[in-house]
C-alpha cells in the first residue's frame, strides 16, 4: 500500500495556517442572551411547566394517561373492532406533507396497530398506493355507517400557501380511501360530527376576540352539493367540539364560554346548558342525553345530566382535547395534543 509522508516542520507549518485562517475567518461571537433556568416538567396535572404562577394541583386519581400517539386532536370508537381509532396528526404541513397516520388501541390504552391508516412513508410509497394516501393533519374525526370521517386539510406549507379544508372518509372495514369533499372557503375545520344521512357538520373555531365573531362558524358538508353555514357569529363564542343527539339535533361548545349549545339542524337555538368550566373542546352524548365536555384550557370532564347542573368527575388533564366515548368499555378517550398521550376516564357501572 502506497503511503505520503509528510515532515514533522511542514506538518505543524499546515496545521498552524489552517488554524490561523480559521481564527481569522470566525465571527465574533454575539453577546451573551438573558440566560432561562433550566426546568423539567410538573408530573401530571396543571400548571404543565413548574415556572408558571400559581401551586400545583395534580391531576385527579381516576385518570389513567397512556403515549404512543403523536399530536393526536380528536378519537372515535369503531363498534366491529371493539377498538379505539386515533387520528395522528405527524409534524406540519410545512415540514412535510402527507405525514399523517391512525392507530387502533385497546381499551387498556395499549396498542393494537400502530400505522392503520398510514404504515406507508409519505411520498412515493403513498402516492403509489391503489388509490393513493393522502393524510396530512387530521383534527376532528368520528364514524358512521362504516365510514371514518376525518377532518383534514391541504396547503399551509408556508404562510404564502393558504390552507383548504377537506373532509377525507375511508371504509372502515378495510382502511381505504372513499372519497373526500374539499371546502375551498374555510381552512380547516376543528371538530366534525355526522349524521346518519352521511351530512358532515364541521366547526370552524376562529378568532380569540369579540372582534372576529364573523370567523366563528358551523358548516354543513353534504355528501353531495355544495358546503353551506348553519351558523355563524353569536350565540357561537370560538365554538369547538360538536356533536348530534339522539333527536338529530347539532350539541356544540365554545371556548370562551362555558355555554353547551343545542342547535336544530338549521341552527335555531334549542337550549343553553353551562358546562362547569370554559375553553371547552369535546363533547359525548350518551343515549339516555347525559353529556360530557372536556376543557382543553382548563383540564376539566363535566357531566351534564338533563336538568341538572353540570359536575366535575375528572380535573386537571393537560391539553384535553376532542374526547370520545369508548362504548366497548363505558369510558370516556381524552387526546392530550402535545402531550403525545391519551387520558382514560372509567364511567362506572352502566
Amino acid at each position: 500500500m502506497h503511503r505520503t509522508t509528510l515532515s514533522t516542520g511542514a506538518a505543524a507549518l499546515a496545521i498552524g495556517l489552517g488554524a490561523g485562517a480559521m481564527l481569522a475567518q470566525a465571527p465574533t461571537p454575539p453577546p451573551n442572551p438573558a440566560r432561562i433556568p433550566y426546568v423539567v416538567g410538573n408530573a401530571l396535572g396543571l400548571p404543565i411547566e413548574p415556572t408558571t404562577p400559581g401551586p400545583f394541583a395534580p391531576m385527579s386519581p381516576n385518570v389513567k394517561v397512556y403515549g404512543a400517539i403523536y399530536s393526536a386532536e380528536s378519537c372515535a370508537y369503531d363498534p366491529v373492532r371493539d377498538l379505539i381509532i386515533v387520528p395522528n396528526r405527524g409534524v406540519p404541513q410545512n415540514v412535510q406533507q402527507n405525514n399523517a397516520w391512525v392507530s387502533l388501541l385497546n381499551h387498556d390504552g395499549s396498542v393494537h396497530t400502530a400505522r392503520w391508516i398510514g404504515v406507508q412513508n409519505p411520498g412515493a410509497p403513498r402516492a403509489a398506493l391503489t388509490p393513493p394516501l393522502v393524510l396530512n393533519e387530521p383534527y376532528g374525526s368520528d364514524v358512521a355507517n362504516g365510514v371514518l370521517y376525518l377532518a383534514d386539510r391541504d396547503g399551509s406549507t408556508s404562510p404564502q400557501d393558504k390552507g383548504v379544508a377537506v373532509i377525507r372518509r375511508f371504509t372502515l372495514a378495510t382502511g381505504a380511501p372513499a372519497g373526500e369533499t374539499r371546502v375551498p372557503a374555510v381552512e380547516w375545520f376543528n371538530d366534525i360530527a355526522v349524521a346518519g344521512d352521511g351530512t358532515v357538520y364541521g366547526t370552524v373555531t376562529g378568532g380569540a376576540t369579540a372582534a372576529d365573531a364573523a370567523s366563528w362558524q358551523v358548516w354543513r358538508i353534504p355528501p353531495q352539493g355544495e358546503a353551506s353555514i348553519v351558523v355563524q357569529g353569536a350565540p357561537l363564542t370560538r365554538p369547538n367540539g360538536i356533536a348530534i343527539d339522539a333527536q338529530g339535533n347539532l350539541v356544540v361548545v365554545n371556548m370562551l364560554t362555558p355555554d353547551v349549545l343545542t342547535l336544530s339542524p338549521t341552527g335555531a337555538v334549542v337550549r343553553t346548558a353551562q358546562a362547569a368550566q370554559a375553553g371547552n373542546d369535546g363533547i359525548v352524548i350518551l343515549r339516555d342525553g347525559t353529556m360530557y365536555v372536556s376543557s382543553v384550557l382548563q383540564g376539566g370532564v363535566s357531566r351534564l345530566r338533563p336538568g341538572q347542573p353540570a359536575t366535575l368527575i375528572a380535573h386537571n388533564i393537560p391539553n384535553a382535547a376532542s374526547m370520545c366515548y369508548d362504548a366497548g368499555a363505558n369510558q370516556l378517550v381524552i387526546p392530550m395534543n402535545a402531550n403525545n398521550a391519551l387520558a382514560f376516564v372509567p364511567l362506572g357501572t352502566r
